[in-house]
């Protein structure tokens, strides 16, 4: 093996053997500080320690890869200027000029292995190398993998005054650089948002690079006086041991991760073929090249068609609208509406290898779910984490521009309470000089109000008559369409509505008609169907001005599809009654797999529901669900229909829990939705089940208003069907006392709980979990009242009864027991009440699990207790633990995680550190605010 010495004792990159004349894979080894260098770890056979040079013994690396040729970078670790941080990292320039030197002409893919600091110059290597017109970037393209050897991401853990110097003192001894130390010191910050850089880079869904991270388990000795005299003084021995980079600092978030029994110095030491520690790194070098054409490909393919997350895809049928096309596509950002042009422009746009990013606007929840599908195509950190402010997060990522050019379509822009009332949508989108946003609406005075200029306007007028023709010929042969007669007065006929002629074309081309044909079965339908198509559907927002003929193709094809398949007919009456996007296909009725698929595909056949790139959803278009909903009207059947669809909504849908969420919150806007459309339905059971669960499911959310709403419709709805005394009708009552008291409304809710567990005492007994309930309720509000000694008389005795009848360890005795420690705080009993505290905690860990909701209601009365005692350290501990967990489980504007912060703000300035609390009760305050402007 031959090197090149370079200046600043660089090392050029040099074969280790010579390369295979058929290699297929570049294997690239960077050494890290100190004793790391390869003339330290690519020892031959020798005895003692038995360790041998992994890359280049023949029974090695070189065994389990013939076909790579291998190379090592060699760099001078001891040498750093004025600016210790930066000439490290410098390295990346001069690694990318000697590998690009290097290769050559070569494409072959690259695989590296990192070691130590070696991984962070890796690191920026690969950031400029992604860097815009980087003469270097082929380089990233052709690396299919990285294995870091103990790369410290983000030091070592020790205090955060000595992370960079017990690690770097630990490698290199007292050859350390005090400059270098020093420097990471300062440069933490620095160093950490390089690192979240290159992590982006990785997981970019045009790079996709595989990474393996590697740790260490066993301690390095450590001599006290290599360590500064401050640091030194806390170890009590001359020599001590300790994990020099630990799992969490070696180890990216998302990526696979692997423990070797080995000390820092020893991670790229092996003693041969068998040794475990070199299996690990040989499989995992192997999976990357293995991969490595798979990666190639998906990165090809990336890279031409970008990240698009649209849910239709292409239309075929797509015709004409040549000139709006072109305005839009000559847009830079300045137009922002236009009407069903959207999709075809997205696909043009994709082409081009834009961003493209679709988002239904039809309502709250379905907006936020599309921006959480964005996230979680784009791997948005935290967009998976309960309750956390989705919208936000994707504001947030497409205001970057590095996100780089963008187009994102809101579709269906028509309510205009939507996006600039209560629910404020426009808040939440997002800017970027490198990003535009096309709005499709049908309302134009909210288009104004949208785009603040008429200039910005694109109106969609109706189709020209040789547009119609060939949107109604698509699909269609020449001879279905010869009656030039018949094909111009069927057009009059569908009132000139493109999705007309679509549905009408479908149904020809199915059934093998012509013009003529099908314009004799819309004319010859009876009276009552002519006078049922023939009216007018109201819609404040969509379809003013517009002739509703179009309700007559439906109708036809709606009769043919009753002939024929009755499932789907049954299917498309059920559609009809839900929120038209975004519809689980677990909603819909059971019935056999095969008729399940055949009427789908009926329904799809038809235009009648469309289905997002094979997912488990549909969407119904608004027009066809009222044309279904006044026909319904017409034949008597919408109550009919009304008690099924509701019967089979309270079937499916959960009661509401954390375990749950998922579940629950994709199936509340169609339930909503279905509520909404009764007028009057025989099934007065289902309906106030659904009241109870859309009540709750606000109240899990902390929108308690809209709980109170359902809560009092439910209540008001049982007393009327099952009298005021039913066992159903008290689970009400308590249900609307809740979240009265939730909101303040303590006397309200306390005359309701009082109510409701005299009922329970007399119709359930004094013991029934539900009259414990009831009595737990009713102190909770006492307590709210300042009403102590009541409420802790109350409490005692219903933790008595629920150990009794439930158990110590039952998740309703457990929330007993913390209410008794509040009320007991609440009256200076701090010592009683940081004991049961404790114990409800610990309980509730083993039998909830540490991120349950009531787990962190647990963590934060006990913090609360301590607070009160004046135990400020422990409780400022316990309060941050409670607020990080929150903001992961409940998300950051959820009242529980807003309390949180306000405890932490509290315990703060107990202990006078007052910026930190004001800036703590600073955000509280401006969350709040947003959450009730939200509303």
């Amino acid at each position: 093996m031959t090197t090149t010495e370079a200046c600043r004792g660089l090392r050029r990159i040099v074969p280790v053997d010579d390369a295979p004349d058929d290699a297929t894979i570049d294997i690239i080894a960077i050494h890290g500080l100190g004793t790391e260098s390869p003339r330290t770890w690519e020892f031959k056979k020798r005895s003692g320690d038995g360790v041998v040079n992994w890359l280049s013994d023949g029974d090695m690396l070189p065994a389990a890869l013939p076909k790579a040729c291998i190379y090592t970078y060699d760099w001078n670790a001891n040498y750093f200027a004025d600016a210790p941080v930066q000439t490290l990292l410098g390295h990346a320039d001069t690694l990318l000029g000697l590998i690009a030197e290097g290769r050559g002409s070569q494409t072959r893919p690259i695989i590296f292995v990192a070691s130590c600091f070696g991984g962070l110059i890796l690191a920026e290597a690969i950031i400029r190398a992604a860097q815009e017109g980087s003469a270097y970037k082929h380089i990233l393209l052709s690396t299919v993998g990285i294995v870091f050897l103990a790369t410290p991401f983000q030091g070592s853990d020790a205090a955060k005054q000595a992370r960079w110097q017990v690690l770097v003192k630990g490698i290199m001894g007292e050859q350390a650089s005090d400059q270098l130390i020093k420097d990471l010191e300062q440069s933490h910050d620095f160093v950490h948002q390089r690192v979240q850089k290159f992590a982006e880079i990785a997981n970019a869904k045009a790079v996709q690079l595989p990474l393996s991270c590697f740790f260490e388990t066993r301690k390095t000795e450590m001599l006290r006086r290599i360590l500064s005299p401050g640091w030194a003084k806390r170890l009590s021995r001359s020599v001590t041991r300790k994990i020099l980079v630990t799992e969490s600092s070696a180890c990216l978030h998302g990526f696979p991760r692997q423990g070797l029994d080995a000390t820092h110095s020893g991670m790229n030491k092996f003693q041969g073929p068998e040794c475990p520690n070199f299996k690990f790194v040989k499989d995992a070098v192997r999976k990357l090249a293995g991969d490595a054409s798979v990666v190639l490909k998906l990165r090809k393919n990336s890279t031409v068609k970008g990240h698009w997350i649209v849910r239709f895809g292409r239309n075929k049928e797509f015709v004409g609208r040549e000139s709006i096309l072109e305005d839009l596509l000559r847009g830079s950002g300045g137009w922002k509406d236009a009407d069903r042009a959207g999709d075809r422009l997205s696909h043009s746009r994709r082409a081009a290898g834009m961003l493209g990013l679709w988002v239904p606007a039809v309502d709250a929840t379905a907006f936020e779910n599309a921006y959480r599908a964005i996230g979680q195509q784009l791997k948005v950190p935290g967009i998976d984490e309960e309750k956390a402010d989705v919208k936000a997060l994707i504001k947030s990522v497409l205001g970057r521009e590095s996100m780089g050019n963008w187009l994102l379509i809101i579709d269906n822009a028509d309510d205009e309470k939507l996006l600039f009332g209560d629910t404020a949508l426009t808040y939440y989108l997002p800017f970027s000089r490198k990003g535009s946003i096309l709005f499709t609406t049908r309302n134009h005075k909210l288009g104004l109000r949208l785009v603040e200029s008429e200039n910005h306007i694109i109106a969609v007028e109706e189709m020209s008559k040789d547009e119609a023709l060939k949107l109604l010929g698509k699909n269609l042969k020449g001879s279905q369409m010869s009656d030039t007669r018949s094909n111009n007065a069927l057009l009059e006929f569908l009132a000139n509505l493109p999705l007309a002629k679509r549905q009408a074309s479908a149904y020809m081309a199915k059934e093998q008609i012509s013009t003529a044909r099908y314009l004799k079965l819309c004319k010859s339908s009876d009276e009552d169907m002519v006078k049922l198509l023939s009216s007018h559907f109201d819609d404040r927002h969509r379809y003013k001005n517009i002739q509703n003929a179009v309700a007559t193709t439906w109708l036809i094809s709606f009769q043919q599809i009753s002939d024929h398949d009755a499932l789907a007919a049954d299917y498309l009456r059920f559609l009809c009654f839900l929120a038209g996007k975004d519809i689980p296909h677990s909603l819909l009725p059971p019935a056999g797999t095969l008729e399940t698929v055949e009427a789908i595909g009926t329904l799809k056949a038809y235009a009648f529901i469309s289905q997002q790139n094979e997912s488990d959803s549909y969407d119904i278009h608004r027009l066809v669900q009222i044309s279904m909903l006044s026909w319904l009207d017409g034949k008597g059947e919408r109550q009919e229909w009304t008690a099924k669809v509701l019967e089979r909504l309270n079937d499916i849908f959960p009661w509401p829990k954390h375990e749950n969420r998922e579940e629950w919150i994709r199936y509340l806007p169609h339930t909503l939705h279905a509520l909404q459309l009764r007028k009057r339905t025989d099934d007065e059971e289902a309906t106030t089940g659904l009241l109870s669960k859309v009540g709750e499911s606000f109240r899990n959310l902390g929108k308690y208003k809209e709980a109170e709403q359902m809560h009092r419709q439910e209540l008001q709805l049982r007393e009327k069907v099952l009298g005021k005394e039913h066992p159903d009708t008290l689970t009400s009552m308590d249900n609307l006392a809740i979240v009265l008291d939730s909101q303040g409304k303590y006397e309200e809710a306390e005359r309701m709980h009082r109510q409701a567990l005299q009922l329970r005492e007399k119709v359930l007994g004094k013991e029934h979990p539900d009259t414990l309930t009831s009595m737990d309720n009713l102190a909770l509000v006492l307590h709210s009242q300042g009403k102590y000694e009541e409420a802790e008389q109350m409490h005692r005795q219903e933790l008595q009864l629920s150990e009794k009848v439930l158990g110590k360890e039952h998740p309703d005795t457990l929330t007993s027991m913390d209410n008794l420690a509040l009320v007991l705080d609440s009256q200076g009993k701090y010592e009683e009440a940081e004991q049961i505290h404790r114990q409800a905690l610990q309980l509730r860990e083993k039998v909830l699990g540490k991120e349950h909701p009531d787990t962190l209601t647990s963590m934060n009365n006990l913090a609360l207790v301590l607070d009160s005692q004046g135990k400020y350290e422990e409780a400022e501990q316990m309060h941050r633990q409670a607020l990080q967990l929150s903001e992961k489980v409940l998300g950051k504007e959820h009242p529980d995680t807003l309390t949180s912060m306000n405890n932490l703000a509290l315990v703060l300035r107990s202990q006078g550190k007052y910026e930190e609390a004001e800036q703590m009760h600073r955000q509280e305050l401006q969350l709040r605010e947003k959450v009730s402007e939200n509303r």
